[in-house]
């Protein structure tokens, strides 16, 4: 006898850069179950994936010549990359509404089966009815001009979530580049146009998303902000010393404005080695969880699986594999009610308290 697995909201996915990129081949859609790939509405349905943060992520402009950057050596047990470089705003806004685009045709085409959510009721009704709900985010701002006129755009087509960077420099602050082990202090912090960005999300009620913000960056966000901290996709660096974990102090920081940290399930910010191997065990991913739990409290963890943007471990695979994880944390010891909010009760708590309904 079959049982409907728990639902999930999860705090990032990738998946509209897949399809935009049309990495899955000619004719594949989002409805088509796919054997490339973590998500798609078929595989959605079977692993209890309810929704989540669709995030647009620029990638880089395939008409520009490769920047000529410096190779930083590794060692075993260590790798390094540059940053890499800003990209162009008109480049960067064609593909954001391209990928916005992708996202309203798939809502469109869906028959009442997916929906682009704006406020908490909405999500909370999608959750309930088995409606996969979708907040729009942006990874990285660089769609953002220096007069944030195309923050009102976006914010009016339904964007609720944005990290002012990715990996890379924006007009509005630094994110931490690809090293280990390393810490997340890595240079500047916000802009003078960084702080304009994250007084104009308070205002709107835009969740900023401190995932790829090196740590002086979260510490000006931090002072600004009069919203919850939220890193949708981290890890813990005291186990991973990746610098898109959290240290001890910014988990801290996180727990004292009664925000959240969604646990992201690629292998290589999960493993203590750092290496990016799929042959990771789902007990690491139940020691980042443990470890946040009793530094954040049980009302402040979620997921943010990354899927369709990393490598997550083989016995996750895809959406399909979440019951796994489901029920290596029951095992563990987590009851019905903590499960309830792991899943997406925090989620629904800490957008009510940043949202403007």
């Amino acid at each position: 006898m079959s049982t409907t697995p728990l639902p999930i909201f999860d705090g990032h996915n990738d998946v509209l850069l897949a399809l935009y990129e049309q990495e899955r081949g000619e004719g594949i859609s989002f409805f088509d179950r796919s054997t490339k790939g973590h998500i798609d509405l078929p595989r959605a349905r079977e692993g209890g994936f309810a929704g989540g943060f669709f995030a647009i992520y620029i990638p880089e402009d395939p008409s520009k010549p490769k920047p000529d950057v410096p190779v930083i050596p590794s060692t075993p047990g260590s790798y390094a990359a540059p940053l890499p470089p800003p990209l162009e705003l008109g480049y960067a806004q064609r593909a954001a509404l391209s990928m916005a685009g992708i996202l309203f045709r798939i809502e469109a085409q869906s028959q009442g089966q997916v929906k682009v959510v704006r406020t908490t009721d909405e999500l909370e009704t999608c959750l309930r009815n088995g409606v996969l709900a979708a907040i729009l985010h942006l990874e990285g701002a660089e769609p953002i001009d220096d007069n944030l006129y195309a923050l009102d755009v976006f914010y009016q087509a339904g964007l609720r979530s944005l990290g002012p960077v990715w990996s890379r420099p924006t007009i509005f602050g630094e994110g931490v580049p690809f090293r280990f082990p390393h810490s997340p202090d890595t240079g500047p912090g916000l802009t003078d146009v960084g702080r304009e960005l994250v007084r104009a999300c308070n205002q709107k009620g835009i969740l900023i998303d401190l995932s790829h913000i090196n740590e002086q960056g979260f510490w000006d966000v931090a002072k600004l902000s009069n919203a919850p901290l939220v890193a949708t996709h981290s890890n813990v660096h005291a186990i991973c010393p990746s610098p898109r974990n959290l240290t001890e102090r910014q988990l801290d920081a996180i727990r004292d404005s009664d925000g959240m940290v969604g646990l992201n399930f690629f292998v290589g910010f999960l493993r203590e080695d750092g290496r990016n191997d799929a042959n990771t065990p789902l007990e690491v991913m139940v020691r980042h969880i443990d470890y946040l739990v009793e530094r954040l409290g049980i009302d402040r963890v979620g997921f943010g699986s990354d899927f369709d943007g990393a490598k997550v471990a083989q016995d996750i695979g895809d959406a399909t594999g979440l019951p796994k994880l489901v029920a290596a944390l029951r095992a563990h010891g987590y009851d019905e009610a903590a499960m309830r909010k792991l899943a997406y009760e925090n989620w629904l708590r800490v957008l009510r308290k940043t949202w403007k309904d």
